[in-house]
C-alpha cells in the first residue's frame, strides 16, 4: 500500500491531477455540458486506487468547490479498514470532503460477491447523491475496463446491449452516473500518478485468477495488446456502434409498445415479424417490471405467439425471473415473488436540496 499522510488544507489539492485525467474529464464534459453547470456537489467513487484517485485528483483540480469523494467500505477483505483508511488520509490531505459509507454486501446462490457488491456499491452511491442533491457521480472506469467488458460479453453470447458494454453516462436509482475516464489508458494514468509522487492502494483480489474478469485481465488482455496494441481503441468503436444500433432497437420498440398496449395485444403481436415482436416485448419486461430473460426463452414465448391463434390455445412460460401467461387477448407477466417487482419508495425518491459534503471519521 502507498502511503498518505494528512497535511494542512489548502482550497485545492497539494498535488497535481494526471494530464491523461484532465483530458479525458475535459473532453466529456464537452458531450455533457448540463453536468458542469450550477454548483451542486459532484460525487467521486473513490477506492484508493490508482484509476479513482487520477479521476478524484482531476475533479478537484477543475471543481475544488463542489467535488466530494465517497468511499464505500464492503468489508469483504481484511484490507477493507485499510483502505477506508487511506482515503480518509488522502482526502484529508488534499482537503477534499468524504464519505465513508459502510454497507452489507448479500451474498445469496445463484449470484457472484462480485455481482453482490457491485450492486450493493451502486446503491450506496445512489443514497449518498440523493442525500447531498448531487449532480452527479464520477466512476473511474477506464479504456481497459471498457475492453474487458466487450470481451466478457463476447464469451456470453450477449447481444447488441451486453456488446455496448459501459455507457459514459447513465442513469439509476433517480442519479446520473458518469464514466470520464472511459477512453484513458490506465498505464498513462499511473505513470503520471507514479511521477508526481501522488499515493494509492493495490487490491489484493485482482490477482486472483478465479473471477471470470480477472481471468481475462491476467491471462487474456497481455496477449492480446501484445498483438493488438490498439485493441482498446478498436472495441470501444465496436462498443459505441453496438450502443447506436441498440438505441435505434429502443426506439423501434418504443413505438411499437405504443400500438401494442400495455398489457401486450397479442393480435397486435402476431402482426409483426417475430424478432420485431420480441424487441418490443423486451423494452415492455424491462421497463414495466424491471426484469429480463434469456434469448432462448424468448424464442420460445414467440413461437407459442404466432401459434396461439385461437381462443382457447394456452399461453404459459417462464420468462426471465417470473412467468408470463394468456389472459384472453393479451400477455401478462408475475414475478415469482410479488414483492421483487415493488419499487420503493427509496429508489426512486427526489433528491434532497443541495447541501455540503462532510468528512466523516471511520467508527
Amino acid at each position: 500500500m502507498h502511503g498518505c499522510s494528512p497535511s494542512g488544507a489548502s482550497p485545492t489539492p497539494r498535488l497535481r491531477a494526471p494530464d491523461a485525467a484532465l483530458a479525458a474529464l475535459h473532453a466529456w464534459v464537452q458531450r455533457h455540458p448540463d453536468v458542469a453547470r450550477g454548483h451542486a456537489p459532484l460525487l467521486v467513487a473513490y477506492s484508493g486506487g490508482a484509476d479513482s484517485t487520477a479521476l478524484l485528483l482531476a475533479v478537484a483540480q477543475r471543481w475544488p468547490q463542489r467535488v466530494c469523494a465517497v468511499h464505500v467500505h464492503h468489508g469483504l477483505q481484511a484490507a477493507a479498514d485499510a483502505f477506508a483508511d487511506h482515503a480518509q488520509a488522502c482526502c484529508a490531505a488534499w482537503s477534499v470532503p468524504l464519505q465513508v459509507q459502510r454497507v452489507q454486501v448479500a451474498l445469496t446462490p445463484g449470484r457472484s460477491p462480485e455481482e453482490a457488491a457491485r450492486a450493493a456499491r451502486y446503491a450506496a452511491l445512489a443514497q449518498q447523491a440523493h442525500a447531498h442533491g448531487a449532480a452527479a457521480v464520477l466512476l473511474a472506469h477506464h479504456a481497459l475496463d471498457q475492453l474487458e467488458t466487450v470481451l466478457l460479453a463476447l464469451t456470453r453470447g450477449a447481444g447488441l446491449p451486453g456488446l455496448a458494454a459501459m455507457p459514459e453516462r447513465f442513469e439509476r436509482d433517480g442519479v446520473t452516473f458518469g464514466r470520464p475516464l472511459l477512453p484513458a489508458d490506465p498505464q498513462a494514468l499511473r505513470a503520471q500518478l507514479a511521477q508526481a509522487g501522488v499515493p494509492w492502494v493495490e487490491d489484493p483480489t485482482n490477482a486472483d485468477p478465479h473471477p471470470t474478469r480477472n481471468r481475462l485481465r491476467l491471462q487474456v488482455l497481455p496477449a492480446l495488446l501484445q498483438a493488438f496494441p490498439h485493441a482498446p481503441a478498436t472495441f470501444a468503436r465496436s462498443a459505441r456502434h453496438a450502443a447506436q444500433a441498440q438505441e435505434l432497437l429502443r426506439q423501434l420498440a418504443a413505438e411499437d409498445l405504443a400500438r401494442i398496449g400495455d398489457p401486450p395485444q397479442l393480435a397486435a403481436l402476431r402482426a409483426l415479424p417475430p424478432p420485431r415482436a420480441v424487441n418490443a416485448l423486451r423494452l415492455w419486461l424491462r421497463q414495466r417490471h424491471g426484469a429480463q430473460a434469456s434469448d432462448a426463452q424468448w424464442q420460445a414465448l414467440a413461437q407459442q405467439i404466432q401459434a396461439a391463434r385461437t381462443r382457447g390455445q394456452r399461453i404459459e412460460l417462464r420468462l426471465g425471473a417470473g412467468t408470463v401467461r394468456r389472459d384472453g387477448p393479451v400477455l401478462r407477466w408475475r414475478p415469482d415473488n410479488a414483492s421483487d417487482a415493488t419499487t420503493t419508495a427509496a429508489a426512486t425518491a427526489a433528491p434532497t436540496p443541495p447541501g455540503s459534503c462532510p468528512a466523516e471519521s471511520k467508527s
